[in-house]
């Protein structure tokens, strides 16, 4: 089975009613160029300073019922095709003022099929995203689709295989990878070969859904197939980057290269 997947390389503005449009357009686009599948970045909902204040940061976020994600699932359905975008999500905590880091999957039929909550959190390179977001508590599940089954994780969450490997081992075929990359000293070579890394090691497609380097992050969003070939790239722009995925390269791989099957987890804990 082969499906037709859009990665939109764009950028964010900091009001959500700009990216609500900019969302309904590309669906629109993508849908019309056969799109099955629309990915959006990490936190495409709305851009905030890294040193952002709480009283900032929970001024651009939502919950699941407002009005970015009601325009989502109207996208969605209008042009039947699914969704996946990031935001940031109202804690309901009354003790803690940060927001998730939240990715949110609609189905074509404008349902929010499941949602995300990062737990890797970006504190790292003189960043720390944990005064912002508050982690979630588990791993995503991955789940049944028209297309396949799909995993699923957020930008930092890239630099650590057992959460790669978390979703190959839970059958996933293919691994979206919402980000919103900084650029910096050799982030660029990270953020390839750890994309490639992960297919290579978990023997599934992996796709990665950056912003353009206008945002300040790398770019470069991709798709990698199970044998680490990158397949499609985007440049350094804002874009639509299409690419066909074909599942059955998934099983084709596996029956040559079973190094899944041949884990051995009671040695490694």
């Amino acid at each position: 089975m082969t499906y037709k997947i859009a990665l939109a390389q764009a950028y964010s503005d900091v009001e959500q009613t700009v990216n609500q449009k900019k969302l309904t357009e590309v669906v629109k686009e993508a849908a019309a160029h056969g799109a099955a599948l629309v990915v959006f970045p990490e936190m495409f909902m709305s851009t905030t300073a890294i040193d952002a204040t709480l009283a900032e940061i929970n001024q651009h976020a939502e919950s699941l019922s407002g009005p970015f994600v009601d325009n989502a699932k109207q996208a969605a359905a209008d042009n039947q095709v699914w969704i996946i975008f990031g935001m940031r999500e109202q804690n309901d905590d009354p003790n803690d003022q940060r927001v998730y880091n939240t990715i949110v999957i609609i189905n074509d039929q404008g349902d929010v099929v499941t949602t995300y909550h990062k737990t890797h959190l970006y504190d790292a390179f003189g960043t720390k995203e944990s005064d912002q977001i508050k982690p979630g508590d588990k791993l995503f599940e991955p789940i049944q689709t028209p297309f396949g089954k799909i995993g699923l994780f957020v930008c930092y969450e890239l630099r650590f295989p057992e959460v790669a490997r978390y979703q190959a081992v839970h059958g996933a075929d293919v691994i979206i990878i919402p980000t919103s990359w900084y650029r910096g000293p050799l982030k660029e070579y990270h953020w390839t070969s750890l994309l490639k890394a992960r297919a290579i090691e978990n023997t599934t497609f992996i796709v990665g859904c950056d912003k353009p380097t206008s945002d300040a992050r790398v770019g470069l969003s991709q798709v990698v197939d199970p044998m680490g070939v990158v397949t499609n790239q985007a440049g350094s722009d804002e874009c639509i980057l299409y690419a066909d995925i074909d599942l059955d390269q998934v099983a084709k791989v596996r029956a040559k290269l079973p190094s899944a099957a041949q884990r051995m987890p009671e040695l490694y804990d």
